[in-house]
């Protein structure tokens, strides 16, 4: 069975599953031994007619010329090189009306964008998606051509085809170090998920805790099952004598640090700068590798290093030409995947309430269960919210009621609430709602604003339904909820008006646009 990729979006690098990488890998390969020769590459060129956009809001220099040229490749292609300085963007147009303009102007379009809000692709993906449906458009396709600090997928991409190519296309294991700034570098993140082409790999992290890789990365890559190591330092790294063959050095992002990091600037640099002492250190067959720019004062990777062996950059820039062009292949459809079931990487869908799950009912004949002397005074009607914040203390208890009351409206009833220590010892809080049940939605929302609550409905003085409420799978459509990183496409100060989305992961709610983690506490407005 043949997969097509047209209409697919490569937001971040897992939008391509291990196997559809390494297909694109197999083919770059192909291409490139084929353009070495001089052979014909006839079977790489998109066959329909496409408009291929490239919008980058954002300035780059080798990634988007690299697009252009790989564009430009296919024949049938129309380029449109997109003038955002000139646009209606700066008329404060959206991105979805810009794009969803666009999208009418021809039958199927392949965008590319760069962009300094994050997790624009996304968006893009869904809501020009939801508006090609409605004409009767085919659906575009999106590629990431990095947002903010977010994620740079197709570099991603070049990136692990150099390292395949570094071990003669031998995917069983890799070490490599990640150098320089790891809080701000994009093209770092991305090899959280990009990695995983390696069936065993360890990554040594070399930065100053300042500008070290966040710390919901790193347990990515533990979970990916990556062995991780940190270092402060080149130095402290060299001094363990077992470093890797493998170096990706990434340039100090000034441009994205604050003023308390700026001030450390040349102690930073002097962490993550490679220097000529330091050369009788390194292993033979190293390469060092660099997503360029490098700075042309005081780069990461000194141009003494040109013209030694450890020169890998060259050849990594280099590839990102052959990769672009294999991408934009497989998303025109001139390259299918043999595949045996082309369902196989969509997610089954979750059951939107499976969060809420029933509970044995003990003693229910008087409202809700005592507890002691002390017991809540029964209701003939109505809900008991219990457990709720159990075993923290008194202040954060009340001021989690507050939460509930305020964002549920539960003042508009009679009802009463308070704190009281169980038997085990430990303190919860407790709302009671007489003559009031809460709705779908509403309980929806307590899940997210206290999960591991027990919900008690009562009905002639008895608890007929108890329910145990986890964390949702996913939050979204409420107006109370706000993604807490700035430079998201969702927060209200970039006027886009997305509404905020949340997905569960661990104990963790991610945004399912810049894939920020919050506690469930943090995406709350009140």
């Amino acid at each position: 069975m043949e997969k097509s990729f047209r209409g697919r979006t490569l937001a971040v690098i897992r939008d391509f599953s291990v196997e559809e990488q390494l297909f694109l890998y197999q083919k770059t390969k192909e291409l490139k031994q084929k353009w070495l020769a001089k052979e014909s590459l006839e079977e790489f060129q998109i066959k329909d007619p496409v408009n291929i956009y490239i919008v980058f809001v954002e300035p780059s220099t080798r990634t988007k010329e690299s697009f252009i040229n790989a564009a430009k490749f296919h024949r049938n292609a129309r380029v449109n090189i997109f003038d955002a300085e000139h646009s209606s963007f700066n008329k404060n147009e959206s991105y979805v009306d810009t794009f969803c303009m666009l999208t009418s102007y021809g039958d199927y379009s392949i965008f590319i964008t760069r962009t300094r809000l994050e997790g624009v692709p996304r968006l893009l993906e869904r809501k020009v998606g939801e508006f090609a449906q409605r004409h009767g458009i085919e659906k575009p396709a999106f590629i990431n051509g990095g947002d903010g600090r977010h994620e740079h997928p197709t570099q991603e991409l070049l990136d692990e085809f150099t390292f395949l190519e570094h071990n003669n296309f031998d995917n069983s294991h890799i070490r490599i170090a990640l150098i320089g700034d790891l809080l701000h570098g994009r093209t770092i993140h991305s090899k959280v998920d990009g990695l995983r082409v390696f069936r065993n790999v360890e990554v040594d992290l070399i930065a100053p805790e300042e500008i070290q890789m966040p710390e919901h990365y790193v347990q990515r890559m533990i979970e990916n099952g990556f062995e991780v190591r940190k270092y402060c330092s080149i130095d402290e790294y060299l001094a363990s004598e077992n470093v890797a063959k493998i170096w990706y050095f990434t340039r100090l992002q000034l441009e994205r640090m604050g003023e308390d990091i700026l001030e450390k600037e040349h102690i930073l640099r002097k962490a993550v700068t490679f220097r000529k002492d330091m050369l009788d250190k390194i292993p033979e067959g190293t390469k060092f590798y660099h997503p360029l720019p490098r700075p042309k004062v005081n780069s990461e990777i000194p141009t003494f290093l040109d013209n030694l062996p450890l020169n890998g950059w060259e050849t990594q820039a280099r590839n990102g030409f052959w990769v672009r062009i294999v991408l934009l292949s497989m998303l025109g459809g001139a390259i299918t995947m043999e595949c045996d079931d082309v369902e196989s990487n969509e997610q089954q869908q979750e059951d939107e309430y499976e969060f809420i799950i029933p509970a044995p009912i003990t003693h229910g004949s008087k409202g809700v269960e005592k507890e002691g002397k002390r017991g809540i005074k029964p209701i003939e009607n109505g809900t008991v919210i219990d457990h709720i914040a159990k075993g923290k203390m008194p202040e954060e208890i009340f001021a989690t009621i507050v939460k509930i009351r305020k964002i549920l409206k539960l003042y508009d009833c009679d009802s009463a609430d308070g704190i009281f220590k169980s038997a085990d010892g430990n303190f919860k809080g407790y709302i009671s709602l007489p003559n009031r049940y809460l709705t779908k939605k509403e309980i929806k929302k307590l899940a997210a604003i206290a999960p591991n609550v027990t919900v008690n409905i009562i009905k002639d003085s008895t608890v007929k339904e108890k329910y145990r409420i986890k964390l949702p799978p996913r939050i979204y459509n409420f107006d109370e909820i706000r993604c807490k990183n700035e430079n998201c496409i969702t927060h209200p100060k970039n006027g886009e008006n997305v509404g905020a989305s949340f997905v569960r992961v661990g104990d963790k709610l991610v945004c399912e646009y810049c894939e920020t983690p919050h506690d469930y506490s943090e995406i709350w407005t009140i």
